[in-house]
């Protein structure tokens, strides 16, 4: 059984390592990467002391404790999907608002090029033709 606890704690450092490698590439945003760093560190101290799972199982009344750490890992994948979504929610906004701009900004271009440089209703020289 040692060497189950060994291998976790291993596996949760070596993807701290890696998380940490992806923020200094800048491969990742620096608030997902604090979030996957942690989901790391917290595998790393399960693997190093695997009672502390026992403790909280047993604090909260759940009497058999690889359930309890399934549960809290489905709930902290739910809420990391729940925050994505509202990450992607406004990046979407702000890109059309951002594309509703540019197309008035290129009416406005359009319609400067028609009108001429003095504004009086002369006409440019491509459409004299």
């Amino acid at each position: 059984m040692a060497t189950y606890y060994t291998t976790t704690a291993i596996l949760g450092l070596g993807l701290a390592a890696i998380i940490l490698w992806l923020l200094r590439r800048d491969h990742l945003h620096l608030g997902h990467g604090l979030f996957w760093l942690f989901v790391a560190v917290f595998a790393g101290v399960l693997g190093l002391w695997p009672w502390t799972i026992d403790y909280a199982a047993k604090l909260t009344g759940v009497s058999y404790p690889p359930s309890f750490l399934l549960l809290l890992a489905v709930v902290v994948l739910l809420v990391k999907s729940l925050h994505t979504d509202i990450l992607n929610t406004r990046i979407e906004r702000q890109v059309r608002r951002l594309n509703q701009k540019l197309t008035l900004i290129d009416l406005e271009l359009q319609r400067a090029e028609h009108v001429g440089p003095i504004g009086d209703g002369i006409q440019s020289e491509s459409n004299m033709a």
